[in-house]
Protein backbone atom coordinates (compact mmCIF):
# COMPACT_ATOMS: atom_id res chain seq x y z
CA UNK A 1 0.00 0.00 0.00
CA UNK A 2 1.25 3.23 -0.94
CA UNK A 3 -1.68 5.67 0.04
CA UNK A 4 -1.98 5.68 3.44
CA UNK A 5 -2.31 7.87 6.42
CA UNK A 6 0.41 9.84 8.12
CA UNK A 7 -0.41 7.74 11.24
CA UNK A 8 -0.10 4.39 9.59
CA UNK A 9 3.34 5.54 7.83
CA UNK A 10 4.70 6.32 11.24
CA UNK A 11 3.91 2.70 12.41
CA UNK A 12 4.60 0.75 9.24
CA UNK A 13 8.43 2.25 7.82
CA UNK A 14 10.14 -0.53 6.90
CA UNK A 15 13.65 -1.75 8.18
CA UNK A 16 16.11 -1.34 5.57
CA UNK A 17 17.01 -4.68 6.41
CA UNK A 18 15.28 -7.31 8.20
CA UNK A 19 16.06 -7.67 11.73
CA UNK A 20 17.47 -11.14 12.83
CA UNK A 21 14.88 -11.24 15.46
CA UNK A 22 12.02 -9.88 13.83
CA UNK A 23 11.78 -7.08 16.24
CA UNK A 24 8.63 -4.65 15.72
CA UNK A 25 10.85 -2.09 16.95
CA UNK A 26 14.38 -0.91 15.81
CA UNK A 27 16.41 -2.11 18.13
CA UNK A 28 19.16 0.11 19.40
CA UNK A 29 22.40 -0.40 17.90
CA UNK A 30 25.15 0.94 20.43
CA UNK A 31 27.46 -0.11 18.16
CA UNK A 32 30.83 2.49 17.81
CA UNK A 33 32.20 0.59 14.62
CA UNK A 34 30.96 -2.07 11.67
CA UNK A 35 33.12 -4.94 10.65
CA UNK A 36 33.50 -5.64 6.79
CA UNK A 37 34.43 -8.31 4.75
CA UNK A 38 37.21 -7.37 2.43
CA UNK A 39 39.44 -4.21 2.38
CA UNK A 40 37.13 -3.17 -1.01
CA UNK A 41 34.32 -2.95 1.17
CA UNK A 42 35.61 -1.10 3.24
CA UNK A 43 36.89 1.49 0.91
CA UNK A 44 33.62 2.01 -0.61
CA UNK A 45 31.72 2.46 2.26
CA UNK A 46 34.28 5.03 3.18
CA UNK A 47 34.73 6.81 0.30
CA UNK A 48 30.55 6.91 0.34
CA UNK A 49 30.26 4.29 -2.75
CA UNK A 50 27.92 2.16 -0.51
CA UNK A 51 25.72 3.19 2.25
CA UNK A 52 27.41 0.35 4.88
CA UNK A 53 27.85 2.04 7.86
CA UNK A 54 31.24 2.75 9.15
CA UNK A 55 31.47 4.98 12.76
CA UNK A 56 28.22 5.46 14.54
CA UNK A 57 29.42 9.18 14.42
CA UNK A 58 28.71 9.45 10.73
CA UNK A 59 25.82 7.04 10.60
CA UNK A 60 24.06 4.24 12.62
CA UNK A 61 21.15 1.99 11.94
CA UNK A 62 19.00 3.11 14.51
CA UNK A 63 19.09 6.35 14.10
CA UNK A 64 19.00 5.77 10.01
CA UNK A 65 15.76 4.14 10.93
CA UNK A 66 14.45 7.78 12.70
CA UNK A 67 15.71 9.87 9.83
CA UNK A 68 13.93 7.32 7.44
CA UNK A 69 10.39 7.38 9.27
CA UNK A 70 10.66 11.63 9.42
CA UNK A 71 11.46 11.44 5.63
CA UNK A 72 8.41 9.19 4.58
CA UNK A 73 6.47 11.45 6.82
CA UNK A 74 7.27 14.78 6.29
CA UNK A 75 7.78 14.58 2.49
CA UNK A 76 11.58 15.86 3.12
CA UNK A 77 14.53 14.76 -0.07
CA UNK A 78 17.12 14.16 3.02
CA UNK A 79 16.80 14.16 6.46
CA UNK A 80 19.68 14.51 8.78
CA UNK A 81 19.41 13.65 13.17
CA UNK A 82 21.74 15.80 15.14
CA UNK A 83 21.48 15.62 18.89
CA UNK A 84 19.71 19.20 19.62
CA UNK A 85 17.64 21.37 17.91
CA UNK A 86 20.70 24.25 18.25
CA UNK A 87 22.71 21.24 16.46
CA UNK A 88 20.23 21.47 13.62
CA UNK A 89 20.82 25.03 13.50
CA UNK A 90 24.76 24.75 13.61
CA UNK A 91 25.01 22.50 11.69
CA UNK A 92 23.13 24.29 8.68
CA UNK A 93 24.49 27.65 8.86
CA UNK A 94 27.90 26.29 9.15
CA UNK A 95 27.29 24.70 6.10
CA UNK A 96 25.45 27.86 4.49
CA UNK A 97 27.44 30.72 5.53
CA UNK A 98 31.36 32.10 4.55
CA UNK A 99 33.42 34.89 5.34
CA UNK A 100 31.93 37.95 3.85
CA UNK A 101 28.18 36.10 4.06
CA UNK A 102 25.20 37.59 5.31
CA UNK A 103 22.27 36.08 6.76
CA UNK A 104 18.97 38.04 6.92
CA UNK A 105 16.80 37.33 10.09
CA UNK A 106 14.60 38.52 12.82
CA UNK A 107 15.69 40.11 16.44
CA UNK A 108 12.52 37.93 17.63
CA UNK A 109 14.44 34.81 18.16
CA UNK A 110 14.91 31.71 20.71
CA UNK A 111 17.68 33.03 23.12
CA UNK A 112 20.12 31.04 22.12
CA UNK A 113 19.49 30.87 18.58
CA UNK A 114 19.62 34.87 18.89
CA UNK A 115 23.32 34.37 20.72
CA UNK A 116 24.83 31.65 17.88
CA UNK A 117 23.99 34.19 15.36
CA UNK A 118 24.83 37.89 17.47
CA UNK A 119 28.05 36.47 19.17
CA UNK A 120 29.12 32.73 17.12
CA UNK A 121 29.22 33.40 13.67
CA UNK A 122 29.52 37.09 13.28
CA UNK A 123 33.38 35.58 14.83
CA UNK A 124 33.74 33.97 11.56
CA UNK A 125 32.77 37.44 9.43
CA UNK A 126 29.19 36.45 8.73
CA UNK A 127 27.13 39.68 8.89
CA UNK A 128 23.77 39.42 10.68
CA UNK A 129 20.92 41.53 9.54
CA UNK A 130 18.60 41.56 11.81
CA UNK A 131 15.01 42.99 10.22
CA UNK A 132 11.66 43.22 10.41
CA UNK A 133 10.47 39.83 8.72
CA UNK A 134 6.58 41.01 8.49
CA UNK A 135 7.96 44.48 6.74
CA UNK A 136 8.41 43.20 3.59
CA UNK A 137 10.31 46.19 1.80
CA UNK A 138 12.55 45.84 4.82
CA UNK A 139 13.62 42.52 4.00
CA UNK A 140 14.16 43.17 0.47
CA UNK A 141 16.50 46.14 1.46
CA UNK A 142 18.54 43.62 3.50
CA UNK A 143 19.31 41.03 1.03
CA UNK A 144 21.71 41.19 -1.62
CA UNK A 145 24.17 38.38 -3.46
CA UNK A 146 26.13 37.96 -0.25
CA UNK A 147 22.63 36.33 1.90
CA UNK A 148 23.78 32.67 2.33
CA UNK A 149 19.33 32.55 3.72
CA UNK A 150 17.00 33.77 5.14
CA UNK A 151 15.96 32.15 8.25
CA UNK A 152 12.93 32.68 11.13
CA UNK A 153 10.67 30.61 13.25
CA UNK A 154 7.48 30.30 11.73
CA UNK A 155 5.72 31.33 14.93
CA UNK A 156 8.83 33.14 17.32
CA UNK A 157 8.94 32.54 20.69
CA UNK A 158 7.81 33.90 22.70
CA UNK A 159 6.46 37.32 20.77
CA UNK A 160 4.37 34.65 18.94
CA UNK A 161 5.00 36.60 15.39
CA UNK A 162 4.24 35.00 12.25
CA UNK A 163 5.29 35.79 9.00
CA UNK A 164 4.58 35.29 5.20
CA UNK A 165 6.54 32.49 4.23
CA UNK A 166 5.45 32.47 0.61
CA UNK A 167 5.71 36.29 0.60
CA UNK A 168 9.97 35.09 2.11
CA UNK A 169 10.60 32.47 -0.04
CA UNK A 170 9.70 34.96 -3.30
CA UNK A 171 12.11 37.37 -1.87
CA UNK A 172 14.88 34.76 -0.94
CA UNK A 173 14.68 33.13 -4.25
CA UNK A 174 14.67 35.96 -6.68
CA UNK A 175 18.39 36.49 -4.84
CA UNK A 176 19.71 33.57 -5.23
CA UNK A 177 18.83 32.46 -1.25
CA UNK A 178 17.29 29.41 0.21
CA UNK A 179 14.46 30.17 3.11
CA UNK A 180 15.09 28.41 6.32
CA UNK A 181 12.68 27.68 8.94
CA UNK A 182 12.28 26.80 12.54
CA UNK A 183 9.47 24.65 12.56
CA UNK A 184 9.72 23.10 16.08
CA UNK A 185 6.22 25.13 17.35
CA UNK A 186 3.92 23.08 14.49
CA UNK A 187 4.89 19.64 14.00
CA UNK A 188 5.67 18.58 10.09
CA UNK A 189 2.12 15.92 10.96
CA UNK A 190 0.00 18.95 10.16
CA UNK A 191 2.21 21.82 8.51
CA UNK A 192 3.83 21.31 5.54
CA UNK A 193 6.77 23.76 4.88
CA UNK A 194 7.88 22.79 1.53
CA UNK A 195 4.51 23.56 0.25
CA UNK A 196 5.06 28.01 1.75
CA UNK A 197 8.39 27.98 0.19
CA UNK A 198 10.65 26.68 2.69
CA UNK A 199 14.03 24.70 0.93
CA UNK A 200 15.45 23.96 4.45
CA UNK A 201 13.38 23.01 7.77
CA UNK A 202 15.19 22.70 11.03
CA UNK A 203 13.04 21.07 14.18
CA UNK A 204 14.00 21.01 18.14
CA UNK A 205 12.90 17.26 18.08
CA UNK A 206 13.65 17.27 21.93
CA UNK A 207 9.96 19.00 21.91
CA UNK A 208 6.53 17.04 20.64
CA UNK A 209 8.47 14.43 18.95
CA UNK A 210 10.37 13.19 21.78
CA UNK A 211 6.92 12.32 23.48
CA UNK A 212 7.33 13.63 26.72
CA UNK A 213 10.84 14.78 26.59
CA UNK A 214 12.51 11.36 26.60
CA UNK A 215 15.97 12.70 25.15
CA UNK A 216 17.35 15.62 23.40
CA UNK A 217 17.42 15.38 19.60
CA UNK A 218 17.13 18.01 16.32
CA UNK A 219 16.79 17.29 13.00
CA UNK A 220 17.48 19.13 9.57
CA UNK A 221 15.20 18.58 6.77
CA UNK A 222 16.53 19.17 3.28
CA UNK A 223 13.35 19.53 0.36
CA UNK A 224 15.91 19.13 -2.27
CA UNK A 225 13.96 21.52 -4.29
CA UNK A 226 16.74 24.70 -4.14
CA UNK A 227 19.45 25.57 -6.69
CA UNK A 228 22.67 26.40 -5.39
CA UNK A 229 24.48 27.47 -8.33
CA UNK A 230 24.87 30.94 -7.43
CA UNK A 231 26.25 29.65 -3.76
CA UNK A 232 29.90 31.12 -2.80
CA UNK A 233 31.11 27.13 -1.48
CA UNK A 234 27.66 24.77 -2.21
CA UNK A 235 28.09 25.58 -6.59
CA UNK A 236 31.27 23.15 -6.27
CA UNK A 237 29.32 20.80 -4.86
CA UNK A 238 25.85 21.48 -7.26
CA UNK A 239 28.00 20.22 -10.57
CA UNK A 240 27.92 16.82 -9.67
CA UNK A 241 25.05 16.47 -7.12
CA UNK A 242 22.55 18.94 -8.27
CA UNK A 243 19.64 20.02 -4.83
CA UNK A 244 22.22 16.75 -3.24
CA UNK A 245 24.59 19.58 -2.75
CA UNK A 246 23.71 21.05 0.81
CA UNK A 247 22.93 18.03 2.40
CA UNK A 248 26.21 15.88 0.90
CA UNK A 249 28.48 19.15 1.70
CA UNK A 250 27.10 19.18 5.82
CA UNK A 251 26.70 15.03 5.95
CA UNK A 252 30.69 14.96 4.36
CA UNK A 253 32.33 17.68 5.95
CA UNK A 254 30.75 19.85 8.34
CA UNK A 255 28.60 16.92 10.35
CA UNK A 256 31.35 14.52 10.40
CA UNK A 257 33.88 17.20 12.12
CA UNK A 258 31.27 19.29 14.42
CA UNK A 259 30.61 15.56 15.33
CA UNK A 260 27.32 16.29 16.50
CA UNK A 261 24.98 13.44 15.10
CA UNK A 262 22.23 11.93 17.15
CA UNK A 263 22.99 9.02 20.06
CA UNK A 264 21.09 5.85 18.73
CA UNK A 265 19.33 5.72 22.72
CA UNK A 266 17.80 8.77 21.55
CA UNK A 267 17.10 7.75 18.23
CA UNK A 268 14.83 4.99 19.34
CA UNK A 269 12.92 6.75 21.82
CA UNK A 270 11.93 9.55 19.30
CA UNK A 271 11.25 6.83 16.74
CA UNK A 272 8.09 5.87 19.62
CA UNK A 273 7.89 9.42 20.29
CA UNK A 274 6.66 9.59 16.06
CA UNK A 275 3.61 6.78 16.41
CA UNK A 276 1.92 8.72 18.76
CA UNK A 277 3.34 12.47 17.59
CA UNK A 278 -0.30 13.44 15.63
CA UNK A 279 -2.35 12.69 18.64
CA UNK A 280 -0.59 14.33 21.15
CA UNK A 281 -0.33 17.78 18.96
CA UNK A 282 -4.04 17.37 18.20
CA UNK A 283 -4.73 16.87 22.38
CA UNK A 284 -2.20 19.87 23.17
CA UNK A 285 -3.01 22.13 20.52
CA UNK A 286 -6.79 22.01 21.08
CA UNK A 287 -6.46 22.63 24.48
CA UNK A 288 -3.85 25.91 23.86
CA UNK A 289 -6.63 27.27 22.20
CA UNK A 290 -9.45 26.39 24.43
CA UNK A 291 -7.22 27.53 27.15
CA UNK A 292 -6.70 30.87 25.59
CA UNK A 293 -10.17 31.95 25.10
CA UNK A 294 -10.59 30.86 28.61
CA UNK A 295 -7.96 33.15 29.78
CA UNK A 296 -8.47 36.25 28.01
CA UNK A 297 -11.93 36.82 30.35
CA UNK A 298 -10.15 35.63 33.51
CA UNK A 299 -9.47 38.85 35.67
CA UNK A 300 -5.45 39.61 36.74
CA UNK A 301 -4.82 38.65 32.75
CA UNK A 302 -4.25 41.88 31.25
CA UNK A 303 -3.47 40.08 27.79
CA UNK A 304 -3.37 36.26 26.01
CA UNK A 305 -1.09 35.98 23.00
CA UNK A 306 -1.97 32.96 21.02
CA UNK A 307 -2.48 33.31 16.70
CA UNK A 308 -5.20 31.04 17.11
CA UNK A 309 -7.48 33.77 18.54
CA UNK A 310 -9.16 35.53 15.77
CA UNK A 311 -8.18 39.07 17.73
CA UNK A 312 -4.56 38.16 17.02
CA UNK A 313 -3.21 40.47 14.88
CA UNK A 314 -1.32 37.25 13.17
CA UNK A 315 -4.41 35.51 13.11
CA UNK A 316 -5.30 35.58 9.21
CA UNK A 317 -1.63 34.39 8.12
CA UNK A 318 -1.62 32.05 11.20
CA UNK A 319 -5.05 30.20 9.79
CA UNK A 320 -3.63 30.26 6.10
CA UNK A 321 -0.04 28.79 7.19
CA UNK A 322 -1.00 26.34 9.99
CA UNK A 323 -4.89 25.52 10.07
CA UNK A 324 -6.84 25.71 13.12
CA UNK A 325 -4.37 24.46 15.42
CA UNK A 326 -1.51 26.50 15.63
CA UNK A 327 0.71 24.72 18.30
CA UNK A 328 0.53 24.07 22.08
CA UNK A 329 2.42 27.90 23.49
CA UNK A 330 0.94 30.77 24.69
CA UNK A 331 1.93 33.79 26.31
CA UNK A 332 -0.44 35.66 29.16
CA UNK A 333 0.49 39.08 29.75
CA UNK A 334 0.25 40.36 33.96
CA UNK A 335 0.46 43.78 35.52
CA UNK A 336 4.09 43.33 36.35
CA UNK A 337 7.18 41.34 36.97
CA UNK A 338 6.25 40.91 40.50
CA UNK A 339 2.99 39.13 39.52
CA UNK A 340 4.40 37.09 37.22
CA UNK A 341 6.82 35.95 39.53
CA UNK A 342 3.90 35.57 42.26
CA UNK A 343 1.65 33.56 39.72
CA UNK A 344 4.73 30.89 38.55
CA UNK A 345 5.14 30.83 42.40
CA UNK A 346 1.83 29.36 43.54
CA UNK A 347 0.57 27.07 40.70
CA UNK A 348 0.15 24.01 42.07
CA UNK A 349 -0.50 21.20 38.68
CA UNK A 350 1.70 23.62 35.91
CA UNK A 351 5.54 22.80 36.25
CA UNK A 352 7.93 25.32 36.91
CA UNK A 353 10.62 24.66 34.05
CA UNK A 354 11.61 25.21 30.43
CA UNK A 355 11.13 22.84 27.49
CA UNK A 356 8.18 23.06 24.78
CA UNK A 357 5.46 20.29 24.30
CA UNK A 358 6.50 17.84 27.26
CA UNK A 359 3.37 15.65 28.14
CA UNK A 360 3.45 18.21 31.34
CA UNK A 361 2.39 21.51 31.00
CA UNK A 362 5.33 23.93 32.23
CA UNK A 363 5.38 27.56 32.99
CA UNK A 364 8.13 29.97 32.46
CA UNK A 365 9.15 33.67 33.24
CA UNK A 366 11.14 34.16 29.54
CA UNK A 367 13.03 37.79 29.97
CA UNK A 368 14.44 36.53 33.73
CA UNK A 369 15.60 32.69 32.87
CA UNK A 370 16.22 31.89 28.73
CA UNK A 371 17.10 35.86 28.50
CA UNK A 372 17.96 36.32 31.70
CA UNK A 373 21.99 37.01 30.68
CA UNK A 374 21.14 39.30 28.06
CA UNK A 375 21.50 43.52 28.45
CA UNK A 376 18.16 45.13 29.10
CA UNK A 377 18.70 47.12 25.74
CA UNK A 378 18.72 43.55 24.30
CA UNK A 379 15.98 42.28 25.36
CA UNK A 380 14.00 45.60 24.62
CA UNK A 381 15.32 45.45 21.01
CA UNK A 382 13.36 41.61 20.84
CA UNK A 383 10.45 43.24 22.17
CA UNK A 384 10.96 41.01 25.32
CA UNK A 385 8.80 42.46 28.14
CA UNK A 386 9.16 41.51 31.52
CA UNK A 387 5.38 41.47 32.48
CA UNK A 388 4.73 38.18 30.02
CA UNK A 389 5.03 34.44 31.08
CA UNK A 390 5.08 32.17 28.50
CA UNK A 391 3.15 28.24 29.06
CA UNK A 392 3.49 25.17 26.82
CA UNK A 393 0.78 22.99 27.60
CA UNK A 394 0.99 19.35 27.80
CA UNK A 395 -1.75 16.98 28.01
CA UNK A 396 -3.67 17.92 30.79
CA UNK A 397 -7.50 18.40 30.36
CA UNK A 398 -8.11 22.27 29.72
CA UNK A 399 -10.60 22.20 33.35
CA UNK A 400 -7.25 21.35 35.25
CA UNK A 401 -5.12 23.89 33.51
CA UNK A 402 -7.53 27.19 33.96
CA UNK A 403 -8.17 26.14 37.39
CA UNK A 404 -4.17 25.80 38.49
CA UNK A 405 -3.68 29.39 37.02
CA UNK A 406 -6.85 30.85 38.42
CA UNK A 407 -6.04 29.84 41.96
CA UNK A 408 -2.50 30.93 41.28
CA UNK A 409 -3.98 34.75 40.79
CA UNK A 410 -6.16 34.57 43.43
CA UNK A 411 -2.91 33.61 45.89
CA UNK A 412 -1.63 36.28 44.61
Amino acid sequence: MTDISFEAQMLHTPYEKPDAYNALSMPIYQSVAYEFETATAMEDAFCARTTDHTYSRITNPTVQYFENRVRKASGANNVTAVNSGMAAISNTFFTLAYAGANIVTSPHLFGNTYAFFKNTLTGFDVDIRFCDLTNLDEVRSKVDDKTCGIFLEVITNPQMEVADLKALAAIAHATGAPLIADTTIIPFSTFHANNFGVDIEVISSTKYISGGATGLGGLILDYGTFNWSHHKILKMWQGPLGTEAFTTRMRREIHRNIGAYMIPQAAYMQTLGLETLDLRFRRQASTTLELAKRLESLEGIVSVNYTGLENNPFYAISKEQFGDLPGAMLTFDLASREACFSLIDHVKLIRRATNLFDNKSLIIHPASTIYGTFPESVRKSMHLKQETIRLSVGLESTDDLYNDISQAIKAS
